[in-house]
């Protein structure tokens, strides 16, 4: 940190710190960037620069679908799919530190990768359909939409839960974001379909746009400090390679050949 407003309390120049910034504020290739305190935490000691940048937007999106949105419990059982990229990751380790038992899906390759961070039940979506081997569980987090999420709403028990972040967004979404009435009618259409093959199986699905919280990356960094999380950097790009960075990430998606957890873009 570099400097601080007149009005900030909770931190000061030279404090290595990490956030996520607010959805109204863009910036995160940038060099530089102002961060609304509320928003800013201590980065964990125990980390690296690189590594405490990894997490910020993964840690927040797990933690507010297993933690906020899903209530997870000691005993019960969640399914994260994509279990090997940057939420994924880091889902599963919260998942276990939260006492549940969990499955996840990914290629054959990462099967002993998502062992090692803590999964218990391990499905190579190539070969294997996870609808046929799951059943009765209370809670699915769900990054890639489409046909996955509709099967994945048949694996929960009644009474469970779907969180998805990667669409369609619901009502609630629309209220959280103030959004006009009319964007208000349209994203409820976009969801109708799937709220309605939700309420028919008797289980409830939420879309999850992850908010920033200084709050709630404390409490990350005390787990990350206390061995209970720890960051996965598949790669580090310098700031000059942003581009390239981002091109390469986008045309070679995880699950198909890209990297496992997060890639990073570093300003040596």
């Amino acid at each position: 940190m570099i400097g601080v407003g007149a009005k900030v309390k909770g931190f000061k120049p030279g404090d290595e710190v990490y956030a996520r910034p607010d959805k109204d504020r863009i910036g995160t290739f940038a060099e530089r960037i102002a961060i609304a305190e509320a928003d800013l935490a201590l980065k964990p000691a125990s980390v690296s620069l690189e590594e405490a940048a990894s997490l910020p937007l993964v840690a927040l999106t797990a933690w507010q679908a297993l933690v906020e949105r899903g209530n997870l419990r000691p005993g019960q059982r969640v399914l994260i799919h994509a279990g090997a990229g940057g939420v994924g990751t880091i889902a599963i380790q919260l998942a276990k530190h939260l006492g549940a038992t969990v499955a996840t899906t990914v290629s054959a390759g990462n099967v002993a990768f998502v062992r090692e961070l803590g999964a218990d039940i391990v499905i190579d979506y190539r070969s294997e359909d996870f609808e046929q081997l799951l059943d009765g569980y209370d809670l699915v987090l769900d990054s890639l939409g489409g046909k996955n999420l509709e099967k994945s709403l048949r694996v929960l028990r009644p009474g469970g839960k779907a969180i998805g972040i990667a669409g369609p967004p619901d009502s609630a979404f629309a209220r959280e974001i103030g959004a006009n009435p009319l964007l208000r009618l349209v994203t409820t259409a976009l969801s109708s379909g799937i709220r309605r093959q939700a309420r028919r199986l008797g289980v409830t699905y939420e879309f999850l746009f992850m908010r920033a919280s200084g709050d709630q990356l404390r409490r990350i960094a005390a787990l990350v400090d206390g061995g209970a999380l720890r960051p996965i950097v598949g790669r580090v790009f310098d700031f000059d390679q942003t581009t390239q960075a981002v091109q390469s990430l986008t045309v070679r998606p995880l699950e198909g050949g890209g990297i496992r957890g997060k890639a990073v873009i570093s300003r040596a």
